[in-house]
Parts: structure tokens; C-alpha cells; sequence
């Protein structure tokens, strides 16, 4: 086989398994790896059906939510939003790859947990399973107000206080930034 059609072969592979992800028993896709369906900026249209936010800093390809860096400033920070809200107890969970020294947040109904290149930029420089330029999962666990949030097994907040309900947001402030597998259990 020449590398050409090797290389055809290993693209279409990645796509396929970018929109094979099935989520565990329970969860439910809030980012369904192809456009930014049911995102927004705080007050503006939902994004369903596009690939880009109008600016083009986030955008939907192959089953990754990208955070790009913004086009026409150094550092710009900029926040999407989830157009449904969260007021029951849920998981969160998710992948990240942060590039070198990027710099984002998730927000958790408002409030921020960091995700970013941990070890570059903290404030979780002491984290010992944190793969840099590589696939990391967090998860969120949220009961009674309060956030439990993970990397890879590992402690970010223990108890991370949280309003009673709102949306979950990405944050760009700078570098690139990948999201992927994006999913929620409602807890009972």
C-alpha cells in the first residue's frame, strides 16, 4: 500500500471513531461532535447546525470542540455557554488536550474550575497523571451545591461551591484548547 492510501485509511479511521463515541449507560452528549448544537454566547442564538461560533474561536470538527486562538488580538477571552440549564445533581464528564501553555476553563452552572496545560500554567502543578499535549478526562460530580471535580483520577476541588442552577460553559482565553466526548448524568 502506498503511504498516500495509508494516510486516507488512518483519516477515515479517526473520523469514524471521533462519531463512534457512545456515551455510558446514564449519560447524555451536551457536544454531539459535529456542530455546536445547543451552545450560545450568554444572550445570543444558539449555534445549532453550525460548525463555528460566529468569530470562529469555537469550532466542531471530526468529534472535537475546539477553542481556538483568537484571530485579531494576542489574548481575547471569550465564553460559550450550554443553552440548558443544570439545576439537578449530574456528572460531567469530558476529555481535554491543551496545547502547550493554553489556558481555558469549564464553568460548572458559572463558576470556573481551570483546565488548562496543568503543569506549565497551575494552578494544579503538582498533578502526577496529567498527560501534557494528551487526551485527559475530567470529571465533575455535583451534589447538594458542591463539585467534586477530577483529572484523571486525580484531585482538582473538593468542594467547589456552585448556585443552584446554570448552564456549562468552555472558556478561550489563550492557546489552543480540545474538547471532546462531552456528556451529563442527571443524578436522582
Amino acid at each position: 500500500m502506498n503511504p498516500r492510501s495509508l494516510l486516507t485509511l488512518c483519516f477515515i479511521a479517526a473520523v469514524a471513531h471521533a462519531d463512534d463515541f457512545k456515551p455510558e449507560p446514564g449519560f447524555e452528549l451536551i457536544f454531539n461532535g459535529r456542530d455546536l448544537t445547543g451552545w450560545h454566547f450568554k444572550d445570543g442564538p444558539a449555534f445549532d447546525g453550525k460548525t463555528a461560533s460566529d468569530d470562529e474561536r469555537y469550532t466542531a470538527v471530526n468529534g472535537v470542540f475546539t477553542v481556538n486562538p483568537p484571530k485579531d488580538a494576542p489574548r481575547k477571552v471569550q465564553q460559550i455557554w450550554t443553552v440548558k440549564e443544570f439545576p439537578k445533581d449530574f456528572i460531567l464528564r469530558l476529555e481535554f488536550r491543551a496545547g502547550v501553555d493554553a489556558d481555558s476553563g469549564i464553568f460548572i452552572r458559572k463558576p470556573q474550575l481551570q483546565c488548562r496545560d496543568y503543569l506549565l500554567a497551575g494552578p494544579y502543578k503538582e498533578l502526577k497523571k496529567y498527560k501534557p499535549q494528551d487526551w485527559n478526562e475530567i470529571e465533575v460530580v455535583v451534589k447538594g451545591g458542591v463539585a467534586r471535580a477530577t483529572c484523571n483520577g486525580e484531585v482538582l476541588e473538593e468542594a467547589l461551591k456552585l448556585p443552584e442552577t446554570g448552564p456549562i460553559g468552555l472558556e478561550g482565553d489563550r492557546g489552543l484548547m480540545e474538547y471532546r466526548r462531552i456528556r451529563v448524568k442527571e443524578l436522582p
